[in-house]
């Protein structure tokens, strides 16, 4: 039975040490998806955290066909399931209810539960968090297939021809083979170093998202619209905040029907989330450009991103 978000302590396992991460995973219709982006979160895909004390929070966002509570436990006492009832398409009330109710010192927000994550992410955000008392940390996001979501579906892509690329490409024992398998997102289309315009696991400081209010509950339309840039952006211009980008990490977008990655050109929401952004801000949405410090190493399969990277810098 689901439970729902409170602000109960959770610890992390049996410990009562208060974790240094709360991972808030947002899940919305996603069987197939969900239990891949959960495994790469667990202990038993993550590499170099056997000391590192974290809580996955998986928040399913008024799914019609919600994930079983018994599953998402079976990947550790890290990760507890809850029941988020609404009728909303929007992520960011979910979001804001999960990290209430978390316990961490810092927090994950990966806002889309269909993102597969690299297996060194929680190593170097947890070491990343060491480099500044005020730091933003995130990676680059990768679509899997040869093009971009939004093309390859016009192509023939699918989940089927999707299931058949993870099954051949061997990601379960070595999650960096995803690389191969893979091109640049649009919102980090120029690489490692030329700025993105959202982060799909993007931590900071317990305090620092308290001073951003959180998520902006105003942003409405599906999948939380431009919710996560605004996010990203604001999070990146707070006072004495330092970017971390991970070099040779990042998440893996997995078809599922997203609102904007798997829309078809004639319903495309782009407009409707510009101007949802334009009414709240004032403004057309414009990417931050502060300058980020990397931490990270470079798996063999990532090393034509950064020359492709390189290239566009």
């Amino acid at each position: 039975m689901a439970q729902s978000i409170s602000g109960d302590v959770v610890s992390s396992g049996e410990s009562l040490v208060q974790p240094l991460l709360s991972i808030v995973v947002i899940c919305h219709n996603m069987v197939r998806e969900a239990p891949r982006t959960l495994h790469s979160l667990s202990r038993r895909y993550q590499r170099g955290i056997e000391d590192l004390e974290y809580e996955v929070i998986v928040v399913d966002n008024g799914s019609s066909r919600p994930l079983a509570e018994a599953q998402v436990r079976e990947f550790g006492p890290e990760f507890r399931y809850v029941f988020f009832p609404t009728a909303s398409p929007s992520p960011v009330a979910a979001i804001n209810a999960a990290v209430d109710a978390s316990t961490g010192s810092h927090v994950v927000i990966c806002i889309d539960g269909a993102r597969i994550l690299s297996p060194g992410m929680l190593r170097f955000i947890a070491l990343a968090i060491r480099l500044s008392p005020r730091p933003v940390i995130g990676s680059l996001a990768w679509h899997l297939g040869s093009k971009v979501q939004k093309v390859s579906m016009l192509e023939g892509y699918n989940q089927e021809a999707e299931d058949r690329l993870l099954a051949d490409s061997g990601w379960l024992e070595d999650g960096y083979r995803l690389f191969s398998v893979a091109c640049l997102a649009n919102s980090s289309g120029k690489g490692w170093f030329r700025s993105i315009s959202e982060c799909n696991c993007i931590c900071l400081s317990r305090g620092m998202y308290d001073e951003l209010g959180g998520f902006d509950e105003r942003f409405v339309l599906a999948g939380g619209g431009y919710a996560n840039l605004d996010f990203y952006k604001r999070a990146c211009e707070l006072p004495g905040a330092q970017l971390i980008t991970l070099l040779g990490e990042g998440t893996f977008h997995q078809f599922h029907g997203g609102a904007a990655t798997n829309a078809r050109p004639e319903s495309h929401p782009g407009k409707r989330f510009a101007d949802e952004y334009r009414g709240l801000r004032g403004m057309p949405y414009a990417k931050p450009e502060q300058l980020p410090i990397y931490l990270g190493s470079l798996p063999k399969q990532a090393v034509p991103f950064l020359r492709q990277s390189a290239e566009q810098a």
